[in-house]
């Protein structure tokens, strides 16, 4: 198959941070990985009036619809595009699930961070987990929709360009790197970026650098959030300087972030 991202695209994530990607998995896949998730909610689907928390985290699935969605040719040409063929492992589940419910309650996530990579002292302990400068175990987040969001259905905001910031931060901390609290306290002090909203239809994928800051919002629309935020995970380590073969486009945003030209 042809390449799926465009010189254009590929651009904007190098400067940006992510790409939007429509169309990744088809509504039936999306529909199949709903079905499983109502069943495992404390609420009924087709009456609002249970749906009494703003947000309820669901756990680990590696069911066929969950793992065919993050698999399609679609998403691992693009993979390869912007970390390089067999440098990333392909994701056997999605992770955990924030479903998120119209609510008047202010949920207690939706501060600005970066996702964490590699597990400090104590591996259960997720705050104590942390990211280093050649972003160690993690090759991209992933934000994967299941249902429709629209601008009032608490849209993930992606702070546009702020992963060469945390580049730049991160390049001061060696191997060792930062500790998802150590950095989310850091976040304050980096410059203001533009916000967008990662809106679409079932399907969409938005492809994300593994530095970028992110947030959760409230919900202030009518039907749940279903999405998902797995990390495509790393075979090996980026290379960010001396490299004889060039740099792959999530290694080229950490260079132009520590100011190394191409």
């Amino acid at each position: 198959m042809a390449d799926i991202l465009s010189k254009k695209e590929i651009a904007h994530f190098i400067h940006y941070g992510f790409v939007r990607l429509d169309n990744s998995f088809s509504r039936e896949t999306a529909d199949a990985v709903l079905e499983i998730l109502w069943n495992d909610l404390p609420c009924d689907r087709s009456d609002p009036l249970t749906w009494v928390e703003p947000v309820i985290r669901l756990g680990m699935y590696t069911d066929e619809p969950f793992v065919n969605s993050v698999n399609t040719p679609k998403l691992l040409i693009a993979f390869n595009q912007l970390i390089g063929k067999d440098k990333w492992i392909p994701c056997r589940n999605v992770g955990t699930f924030p479903v998120r419910f119209p609510s008047n309650q202010q949920p207690k996530d939706t501060g600005q961070h970066v996702d964490a990579s590699f597990p400090g002292n104590d591996p259960n302990n997720f705050l104590e987990w942390r990211v280093n400068i050649k972003s160690k175990g993690r090759a991209l987040l992933m934000l994967v929709l299941y249902s429709d969001v629209c601008e009032n259905d608490a849209p993930t905001v992606i702070y546009e360009g702020s992963h060469r910031d945390v580049a730049k931060l991160l390049s001061e901390e060696g191997d060792l790197g930062l500790s998802f609290m150590e950095l989310a306290e850091k976040l304050e002090e980096l410059p203001k970026r533009k916000e967008a909203f990662a809106t679409g239809k079932a399907g969409t994928v938005y492809l994300c650098h593994p530095f970028l800051v992110h947030s959760a919002q409230p919900h202030h629309g009518s039907t749940p959030k279903f999405m998902a935020q797995p990390p495509l995970l790393l075979r090996g380590e980026l290379s960010i300087s001396d490299s004889d073969v060039g740099y792959s486009p999530v290694e080229r945003a950490i260079r132009l972030g520590i100011g190394l030209l191409e």
